[in-house]
């Protein structure tokens, strides 16, 4: 389908009608000719990395001039390799230290830099490449993504040590898969507005991806709720850790920092905890509902906001409402995928809610599995939840509460139906004239237990 999204028009500077011409003659200006996708791709994705390491380098120039003692690096070279190093972690590239083993337990609130970014960039190709299909914004988000990969195994070369060393393939792949997403949604979203992409699904589509979107939306913010008010219950308990590490004034900057990057690690991992599954922090240790078994945990304030104790604090009733809102986001994906598109086939509707749930489930087991990662070898080469654990829970939790609330609202969409049906036949039980059946004439119809009547209107004439 043909969307709206065409280049300005540039008058042509040595045509009829300019200025150097000095006349005009009302003609309608040549359309400026677009630029290979080739070309375009691979500026945008200089740009982009450009622009994302130009935000990193600064803030670790900040950080190394007013915090010089937290081990950012030694002279302007060591500061341009930590940059591009957390340039990689935005990426969700881990990396080996030596001694230590891998860190895989990275800020997924760094991913939102690079991802705007890409977007940008994608809505740039798309607007640029003179790009009017909605389904040729696929060859623009791999012309931009290609060069974006290039340029990330680039970096992940040239910002190794013997200290740490970036992994190259996943610098490769994680690039790619990031900028291919980020920069085909930001080129669709450059043809048409959401609402308009969104109406070019077919219904039944559409409403499996708005129930799974609403039931994430729904666990996403329970999430949040929770993991805000575990850290307002532990409050002093995190101020302790603050005045353990003694950042200064600038560390403290830096750490507000990393701690806001943690936040989607943190609400996802809450969202593990309510799903049941829970997560874990070191070899052996469980955070759960049910109760927790942790052993020693590294001083960092954010991490002292995790429950403690054989058994759960505070009310009785605080587990099984924790427990209860993954059911509560279930029932939300199951109205939803049905009041976008009901099905007169009842047996039918529990299906589709199971698909909207069983979808949401996945998304929540992907997120988990991207929230966690070692901390290096050792005790805490298990750290966050799992990603299987919480995808099959969140498939079974979900899928079967879809199923049954898409299966009630169906049955009461339809019953409301047929109630609007038959109040429309008592108001008016007639049905329209014939047209082609003279004035106060009927057609009686076929009567399997009686009979037909003929009325000749011309009898009279005759």
């Amino acid at each position: 389908m043909s969307l709206s999204a065409e280049v300005p028009l540039a008058p042509d500077p040595n045509g009829p009608g300019s200025s150097a011409s000095g006349g005009s003659d009302g003609r309608k200006p040549r359309p400026q000719p677009a630029r290979p996708l080739v070309v375009t791709g691979g500026i945008a994705a200089g740009a982009a990395a450009a622009s994302g390491l130009a935000v990193l380098i600064t803030l670790t120039a900040i950080g190394w001039i007013t915090a010089p003692h937290v081990g950012i690096g030694t002279g302007l070279g060591g500061v341009l390799r930590t940059a591009a190093m957390l340039w990689l972690v935005a990426h969700h590239v881990g990396f080996t230290v030596r001694g230590a083993g891998r860190i895989g337990l990275l800020p997924l609130g760094l991913v939102l830099l690079p991802g705007a970014l890409l977007a940008m960039a994608g809505r740039w190709v798309v607007r640029v490449g003179n790009v009017t299909r909605l389904r040729h914004v696929g060859y623009a988000a791999i012309a931009l993504a290609l060069p974006y990969a290039l340029l990330a195994g680039a970096l992940a070369v040239a910002s190794g040590t013997a200290v740490a060393a970036p992994s190259l393939l996943q610098a490769v792949v994680a690039a790619f898969l990031l900028a291919l997403v980020a920069g085909g949604l930001g080129g669709a979203r450059g043809l048409a507005p959401w609402s308009r992409l969104a109406s070019l699904m077919p219904a039944r589509p559409r409403s499996i991806v708005m129930g799974m979107l609403g039931s994430a939306a729904i666990l996403a913010a329970a999430g949040a709720v929770l993991a805000g008010a575990s850290l307002a219950v532990h409050l002093p308990e995190v101020k302790v850790a603050s005045d353990a590490l003694a950042p200064g004034v600038g560390g403290a900057a830096l750490l507000l920092l990393a701690q806001l990057a943690y936040i989607p690690n943190a609400i996802i991992w809450a969202v593990a905890y309510t799903l049941g599954p829970g997560f874990a922090f070191g070899t052996g240790t469980v955070v759960a509902p049910t109760g927790s078994a942790l052993g020693a945990v590294p001083v960092f304030p954010m991490l002292a906001a995790m429950p403690v104790g054989a058994r759960p604090g505070g009310p009785g009733w605080v587990p099984v409402a924790v427990l209860a809102l993954p059911y509560l986001a279930g029932v939300f994906a199951g109205v939803v995928t049905v009041r976008i598109a009901p099905t007169p086939v009842i047996e039918a509707a529990p299906l589709w809610g199971f698909a909207a749930g069983t979808a949401a489930g996945l998304l929540a087991g992907l997120a988990a599995a991207f929230a966690g990662g070692p901390l290096g070898n050792g005790r805490l080469a298990s750290v966050g939840p799992s990603g299987v654990q919480v995808g099959l829970v969140a498939i079974l939790e979900l899928g079967i509460t879809a199923a049954l609330s898409a299966a009630g609202a169906n049955w009461l969409i339809l019953r409301r139906a047929q109630r609007r049906f038959r109040g429309a036949a008592l108001i008016d039980p007639q049905p329209p004239p014939d047209p082609l059946l003279p004035p106060d004439q009927r057609d009686e119809g076929d009567d399997a237990h009686g009979h037909r009547i003929y009325v000749n209107p011309w009898a009279a004439d005759e």
